[in-house]
């Protein structure tokens, strides 16, 4: 509850944010005398003003989205300001098709229509297929993409290829985050929160003229929470969350004809993550043939108890200190000149973005895996051109070349404790694993590095005006990548005491777990793509329009200790995605009901494979391609605006994603019996894609009752209530029975009382309103030992915002 929180946090987050309305409240003197008072904000409140059109930059010019041949959903800053959420994974809550989970920050995958990310662990040789941007910077990493946001204007998530407009290319779609811009008059706006499990929030802006061609805005967000499970081993509790995110921005405008836009940003995060939970064991093959070496089995030999298998107890039992620490930076500057007839921008941006982890391997709090992480050290740097059409003539275009280059310096390691020995080799000769295990630690370092060029256009021609519409989009890339991997034996006992048939069994031990390892691999790709779109407007207010779109995404690079016979290159994606639907309003605007059917093939689908070794207990990890998926499947967004002050929003997904030709797929864990000689090979055509939900939805609502004129004003009661489902998925690529995620559904809340002007607003809010237990991903180890990550519990808080 509210009481959790320390005085001393109490007090820390009192400061902050009397700061922040401080450094607010000077500015605001400073700028007294030269600027009107701010205007009322209704507007911005009153987010359901039927027929309000709802503006996008999808197509790299500012259009109403209803008018946008393109199938996307649109979730603005007020709303998730409603809803007291700020981070990407949020908005999947009011966006069905689209799916975000993680196993922490650098691992967290994104899908849109069931494709974009596999649930394997994320390769630095590999890109997802879902780009991220933020005011026109491509992320080149998704975990830089998973700190708090500030300041949103709003998220637009694209569905489909994306690349004859977009500055990188991607299969699965694009999320395009966009923040408030800097304002030539003066206003702001500041927030804290208070909630259970330690909850501390506060975040704040602030704009503003320097001159009458100069205009700065200053954002800043800084989040604390206590961890919601408990670790038995030393009494911590982990899984928190500290955030914090600050941005500038400069914007000039010495002319009405051109304007450069600077922006520099900071991110941290401190966060004590991220534990799995023991979820379930099995102890024998489907076969009924007792998995040798269980997670039992271990547990026993080495006299230690495991806690009992209660996922929503929240205790683990780990002697490993959890860390997954981030920061990041960088800077970009837009130039736009208006030119008469078109107008030419210039992006250029560089980044920076670093990842430290902590892991434990085994599960328990015995000393077995006594290091696992693998740190990275990010940085890329991005220029792009565009030239587009001004006017309303019947023809409007955009030409661009864009450059990016990556490099990920990546550094890894694996330890081995004194009772990692007859943990993984109870077999083998004691004197022999003691020795080569006890005390082995390896280190691996990897450097893949992108080079990426890219012509691109987009044309749409007017065949009848107002009516008919045909949009023809070609994009051209060359991408070059390289780099190399290298593994070696940093640590570990003096093999020289042995007999050479002893050593020679202790390097095949070391072999087994991290064999050293160096060799350097590259490629170049060269791909088009592009889309054809013909668009009828039935009425002004009924638009229909049909898509072929062609997608590309360049290869991979398995740079990690690949087996033999698997090669270190990972051939392009291949993406054919027809496409239909309708945009229409109805009932003077007050109702929009947009719809999607989509038909999507993968060729070479790029995905991760963790494969069991025969005979062994042991698993292989590498990226390569699958043959052919397919997703198809349809989409209902709606939105019903009664009046000014009552709206209602339901939003609909379902996919259908599974494997066409996969005939060299991984066996399920429990399917595989390695004592008797079983294939770690299936055939897993037909199967469902991992990480995909066949069927999703969301629903919401809002509401503001005035309450009449108080002391501090006129003042109204508002709220909101939103639920959103997913049915169950596999989280393993092999779909296995037991990485089936359950289906669940979670409900959000908010109420308060708000000052028509902004002024003040102070609410309640209840997050998992209902405590729903549930799970975002599930681990099958090949001991079976099942562990998952576990949704957030009911949360509650209140938060005091005001606006100037």
């Amino acid at each position: 509850m509210l009481s959790s929180l320390s005085p001393r946090r109490t007090a820390r987050l009192s400061v902050r944010f009397l700061l922040l309305l401080g450094v607010s409240g000077a500015a605001c003197m400073a700028q007294a005398q030269e600027q009107p008072l701010p205007q009322p904000v209704e507007a911005a409140l009153d987010e359901g003003d039927a027929g309000s059109p709802i503006v996008v930059t999808a197509r790299r010019r500012a259009e109403n989205a209803q008018d946008v041949p393109v199938a996307l959903a649109v979730v603005g800053g007020a709303l998730l300001e409603q809803r007291g959420d700020y981070t990407l994974s949020a908005v999947q809550q009011v966006a069905p098709s689209l799916q975000l989970f993680s196993f922490n920050p650098r691992n967290t995958n994104i899908n849109i229509r069931g494709l974009g990310s596999n649930v394997a662990l994320t390769n630095d040789g590999l890109e997802n297929g879902v780009g991220v941007y933020i005011d026109d910077v491509y992320y080149g990493r998704v975990g830089a993409s998973q700190f708090d946001l500030v300041d949103l204007d709003r998220i637009e998530v694209l569905r489909g290829p994306q690349g004859t407009l977009f500055g990188k290319n991607t299969t699965a779609g694009a999320i395009n985050i966009t923040t408030r811009q800097p304002e030539f008059s003066f206003g702001g706006q500041a927030e804290a929160t208070l909630g259970d499990f330690g909850f501390h929030q506060v975040r704040g802006s602030v704009t503003g003229p320097l001159t009458d061609w100069a205009a700065l805005r200053i954002s800043l967000a800084d989040t604390h929470r206590d961890g919601f499970i408990r670790n038995v081993h030393d009494g911590r509790k982990v899984h928190d969350y500290d955030n914090f995110t600050a941005r500038g921005q400069l914007l000039l405008k010495p002319s009405d004809s051109f304007s450069l836009r600077l922006i520099a940003d900071y991110g941290k995060q401190t966060l004590n993550c991220c534990t799995r939970s023991p979820y379930a064991v099995f102890t024998s093959y489907d076969d009924g043939t007792a998995i040798a070496n269980n997670f039992l089995q271990r547990t026993a030999r080495a006299g230690y108890t495991p806690l009992p298998v209660d996922p929503f107890a929240r205790k683990v039992d780990v002697d490993a200190r959890f860390q997954a620490f981030m920061n990041q930076w960088g800077v970009s500057g837009k130039a736009d000149w208006d030119l008469g007839p078109v107008t030419l921008s210039s992006i250029t941006a560089y980044r920076k973005w670093n990842w430290y982890p902590r892991n434990d391997g085994d599960s328990t709090s015995l000393s077995v895996n006594t290091l696992s992480h693998q740190e990275n050290r990010q940085r890329q740097f991005s220029q792009e051109f565009r030239l587009g059409s001004n006017g309303e003539g019947r023809l409007s275009y955009m030409v661009g070349a864009y450059y990016f280059w990556q490099i990920i310096n990546g550094s890894g390691a694996s330890g081995y404790g004194v009772d990692a020995p007859l943990w993984l080799f109870p077999n083998a000769d004691p004197t022999v694993r003691q020795a080569a295990v006890n005390g082995f630690v390896a280190r691996s370092t990897s450097d893949p590095e992108t080079k990426s060029y890219a012509l691109f256009g987009q044309a749409s021609y007017d065949l009848i005006p107002d009516s008919l519409s045909l949009t023809l989009g070609l994009r051209y890339t060359h991408e070059k990548k390289q780099g190399s991997f290298d593994q070696w034996w940093a640590e570990g006992n003096d093999l020289s005491a042995l007999t050479a048939a002893q050593r020679a069994a202790a390097i095949t031990l070391r072999n087994s777990l991290n064999p050293v390892a160096s060799y350097s691999t590259g490629f170049t790709d060269d791909s088009l793509s592009g889309l054809a779109t013909l668009s009828y407007k039935v009425t002004p207010d009924i638009l229909v329009y049909a898509t072929y779109a062609r997608g590309n995404k360049s290869g991979g690079l398995n740079l990690t200790n690949i087996p033999a016979g698997v090669s270190a290159d990972v051939g392009p994606e291949k993406v054919d995605n027809y496409e239909a639907g309708l945009k229409s309003q109805w009932w003077d605007g007050k109702l929009t009901v947009n719809a999607a059917a989509f038909w999507t093939d993968i060729f070479d689908y790029q995905t991760a494979i963790v494969e069991q070794i025969v005979g062994t207990n042991s698993t292989r990890n590498y990226i390569t391609n699958i043959p052919q998926a397919r997703a198809r499947g349809f989409e209902l967004d709606s939105v019903l605006a009664l009046s000014k002050r009552l709206n209602l929003n339901a939003s609909l997904a379902y996919t259908d994603a599974y494997y066409v030709s996969f005939k060299n797929g991984p066996t399920p864990v429990e399917s595989l019996n390695p004592t008797t000689g079983g294939s770690a090979i299936t055939d897993l055509s037909g199967r469902p894609l991992s990480g995909v939900p066949s069927w999703s939805w969301s629903a919401g609502g809002d509401f503001s009752v005035p309450l009449g004129t108080t002391v501090l004003g006129d003042a109204d009661l508002y709220g909101r209530a939103d639920y959103s489902w997913r049915s169950s998925y596999y989280t393993a690529v092999s779909d296995s029975r037991y990485s089936l995620v359950p289906s669940y559904g979670v409900a959000n809340a908010r109420i308060g009382v708000r000052l028509e002007d902004g002024a003040l607003d102070l609410s309640i809010w209840a997050k998992n309103l209902f405590d729903k237990n549930y799970v975002d991903t599930l681990s099958v180890a090949n001991t079976g030992l099942v562990t998952a990550t576990l949704g957030d519990p009911r949360t509650v808080g209140a938060t005091l915002r005001t606006r100037f």
